[in-house]
C-alpha cells in the first residue's frame, strides 16, 4: 500500500474520530454524563449528572464492574460499555437523533442541549417529547432548521461554547448563591437562586423595559421579566411583591419587587435568570 494511500486512511480515520468524540462544555464531559445516566439506570449513582468524574462517579463504576464480573480499575472501558447494555451503545454523533432514540448518546444530547442553554425536563437517555422541543428550540436559536433531527449541523453547534451575556449586570439583590447554574439531580437549574430574606428588595439588574410583571404557572410564582440590549432578558422569581408594570422603562438598581417563595419555592430566595435570545445562560460571569 502506497505512501500517499496510508495518509488518506490516517486522516479520514481521524476526521471520524473528531466526528463521534464525546463533546465537552464547561469544563464538564457530556460522554461522562452519559455514563452517570447509566449507572444512575442501575441504581448505583446517586449524584448530580454533572459530566465530572469525581469519587462518587468512580465508585459507581467499580460497583457496577464488580456486578458484572469485570475487572474494578473505575475506567469505562469498551467491555464496560458493553455490559451497560444500551445505555453504553451509540456515541455522540454515529448516528442521527430523533423522537423515540435511547442511549448513551442521547444523554450526551440531553446533556449538551442543557449547558447550551435548553435544557429538558431530564437528563435520562431517552428522546422524548420534552427532549425534543429543547432540541428544536436550540436549532431554531443556532440558525438551523428547526426538525428535531440531530445530525452533523446539530453535533457541530452543539461543540461550539455555550453563549454567554454579551452585557454587564449588577447583582439584583444583595446575597449568598445557594443553587448555582448548572446540574441539579438529573435535571438542570438554568438560573442562579440567591440567597436574601423575605421582604428584600430586588433591583433590576440592568437599563430595559418590563415585558411580564405578573404570576406564572410552571413553578416560578410572582415573577418581572425585563428586556434589555443585545437580546438579553433577565427573569426575576419567586417574588413576595411586584413593584413594576408592563412597558416600564427601568434603569440599574430601580426597585422591580421584594424576595418571596411564591410558586414553587422551599424558602425565600430570589431566582434570578438570564436569557439570550431565548438561550439560558449563565448570570455569574456578567455580575461584578
Amino acid at each position: 500500500m502506497g505512501t500517499c494511500r496510508l495518509w488518506l486512511i490516517a486522516l479520514l480515520l481521524a476526521v471520524v474520530a473528531v466526528a463521534v468524540a464525546p463533546a465537552a462544555t464547561a469544563g464538564r464531559d457530556a460522554g461522562l454524563a452519559a455514563l452517570q445516566v447509566a449507572l444512575q439506570s442501575r441504581g448505583l449513582y446517586a449524584g448530580a449528572i454533572d459530566g465530572v468524574k469525581g469519587p462518587g462517579t468512580i465508585t459507581a463504576i467499580k460497583r457496577f464492574q464488580r456486578r458484572v464480573g469485570l475487572t474494578p480499575n473505575g475506567i469505562p472501558g469498551t467491555a464496560t460499555r458493553k455490559a451497560l447494555g444500551r445505555y453504553g451503545t451509540h456515541v455522540l454523533g454515529s448516528r442521527p437523533l430523533t423522537r423515540g432514540a435511547t442511549g448513551w448518546d442521547v444523554a450526551a444530547l440531553q446533556f449538551l442541549l442543557a449547558w447550551h442553554g435548553f435544557p429538558s425536563a431530564t437528563i435520562d437517555g431517552g428522546l422524548g417529547v420534552r427532549t425534543e422541543l429543547a432540541l428544536r428550540r436550540f436549532q431554531r436559536w443556532a440558525g438551523l432548521e428547526p426538525d428535531g433531527v440531530a445530525g452533523a449541523s446539530t453535533y457541530a453547534a452543539l461543540r461550539l461554547a455555550p453563549a454567554s451575556c454579551p452585557i454587564s449586570l449588577a447583582w439584583p439583590v444583595a446575597g449568598q448563591i445557594g443553587d448555582p447554574f448548572g446540574p441539579r439531580g438529573n435535571r438542570f437549574h438554568a438560573g442562579v437562586d440567591i440567597i436574601a430574606p423575605s421582604g428584600a428588595l430586588v433591583g433590576a439588574a440592568a437599563p430595559g423595559r418590563v415585558t411580564w410583571a405578573g404570576r406564572l404557572a410552571g413553578g416560578w410564582g410572582k415573577l418581572v421579566v425585563i428586556a434589555h440590549a443585545d437580546g438579553v432578558r433577565t427573569m426575576y422569581a419567586h417574588l413576595s411583591s411586584i413593584a413594576v408594570r408592563v412597558g416600564q422603562l427601568v434603569v440599574t438598581g430601580d426597585r422591580v419587587g421584594t424576595v418571596g417563595a411564591t410558586g414553587d419555592a422551599t424558602g425565600p430566595h430570589l431566582h434570578f435568570e438570564v436569557r439570550l435570545r431565548g438561550a439560558a445562560v449563565d448570570p455569574r460571569p456578567a455580575l461584578p
